[in-house]
């Protein structure tokens, strides 16, 4: 099989560039084809917060309204401006709902709000009633205690015969706290809470599942599933195989390769000591492109994962990180590596099809979300196609 990350006939500036970011447009809709089958007879949205979780909101949307998704959810209305001309017949719903002085932005570009707290529904209805029908989406809190109505405040909502005609919601929803983790008696809680939510809405969809939700069956689909994560192949369920393609390559030039003698040391703070000569490639990628000073080698005391940093890949082998990751630059030892197998120019790949985003990300003690969504501006961006 070919290598999708295999990049022959890329420009210029890309083959050239400090930092590279190769970007794989049909395993993004093949991903969201597969989650959109295991949600069963409900149908996949497709969450783009964040500029599509790093990878770019304008391509990625694109990508997934041709493959078919025409519900689509942002964090804040600038996104679902920005999303609007690639999904011209799509129901773009905001999840930071809606604020006095936004009307204008989601009037003007078809923007669902999803009224996420007593003070913003109030607002709606005051906006209704001078505007007339306006379609809405009301997120229910089922115990993650984050956004949401409180779960009688949206019961009683169903039987307000104060409120505006114009008020009809087209969906209600709510957020599973623990679905990454499938034995948790939490998900078990939170459906049956959402069950009573979703019978009270009677006629209105219902989503309560994000990526993670999906997998736990089809108990927790019920109209319109919301996959985020896992679109952009990152695991979304703890412990299990991640089924999803790769999407997403991460490389950095490596700018010079260095020897360092045996009790020498490298980096700020001097915190690792060589035990033996080493050779170092010196990449150009730090903190502030997203490649966590937490993936550090040395000194930095809060890992408490067991794993002592990051590493990189050159030429199909691991290279660990040296040192402390610092703004700009990275040390990778390459000292086992052959003298003809790395020089300076060639890139050391950051995550990847050889590198998994989430094992990067668990040598900094955080997730793959983060690790994606901080991704810096320095990167030049190639997208591969989607085959439709």
């Amino acid at each position: 099989m070919t290598d999708r990350f295999t990049i022959l006939d890329a420009p210029d500036e890309f083959l050239s560039a400090p930092l590279r970011l190769t970007i794989d447009l049909g395993a993004i809709a093949d991903n969201w084809r597969d989650m959109a089958r295991r949600s069963g007879r409900a149908r996949a949205s497709a969450v783009l917060k964040a500029d599509a979780y790093g990878l770019g909101i304008e391509d990625v949307g694109q990508t997934l309204y041709r493959a078919g998704a025409r519900d689509f959810f942002v964090a804040v209305p600038a996104e679902g401006a920005t999303l609007r001309p690639y999904a011209p017949e799509a129901r773009i719903f905001v999840l930071s709902g809606i604020w006095p002085g936004q009307e204008e932005t989601f009037f003007n570009n078809d923007l669902v709000p999803v009224i996420a707290s007593e003070e913003q529904l109030a607002f709606w209805m005051a906006v209704l009633t001078e505007r007339g029908p306006y379609p809405c989406a009301v997120h229910v809190d089922t115990g993650f205690n984050r956004l949401g109505l409180p779960l009688a405040a949206a019961l009683e909502l169903t039987d307000d015969v104060s409120q505006p005609t114009s008020f009809d919601p087209v969906l209600v929803m709510s957020h599973l706290a623990c679905g990454d983790t499938p034995t948790s008696p939490m998900n078990k809680a939170q459906l049956e809470k959402f069950l009573m939510v979703s019978a009270a809405f009677e006629g209105v969809e219902a989503s309560l599942s994000a990526s993670a939700g999906i997998f736990l069956g089809s108990d927790y689909h019920f109209d319109l599933t919301r996959p985020g994560i896992a679109l952009y192949g990152g695991e979304a369920v703890n412990g299990a195989k991640n089924p999803m393609r790769e999407v997403v390559k991460a490389e950095a030039r490596i700018l010079q390769i260095r020897d360092a003698k045996a009790g020498e040391s490298v980096s700020y703070g001097a915190a690792h000591v060589f035990s033996r000569d080493s050779r170092l490639a010196v990449a150009s990628v730090g903190y502030a492109d997203g490649y966590l000073r937490n993936l550090s080698g040395a000194g930095i005391p809060l890992r408490q994962t067991g794993i002592l940093g990051a590493s990189g890949v050159i030429a199909g082998r691991p290279v660990p990180v040296l040192g402390r990751v610092t703004m700009d630059l990275t040390i990778f030892d390459v000292t086992d590596l052959p003298d003809h197998a790395v020089r300076a120019g060639d890139y050391v790949e950051l995550f990847g099809p050889a590198m998994q985003v989430d094992d990067v990300a668990r040598a900094a003690g955080t997730i793959g979300y983060e690790m994606l969504t901080g991704l810096g501006l320095r990167y030049e961006r190639l997208y591969l196609s989607s085959v439709d």
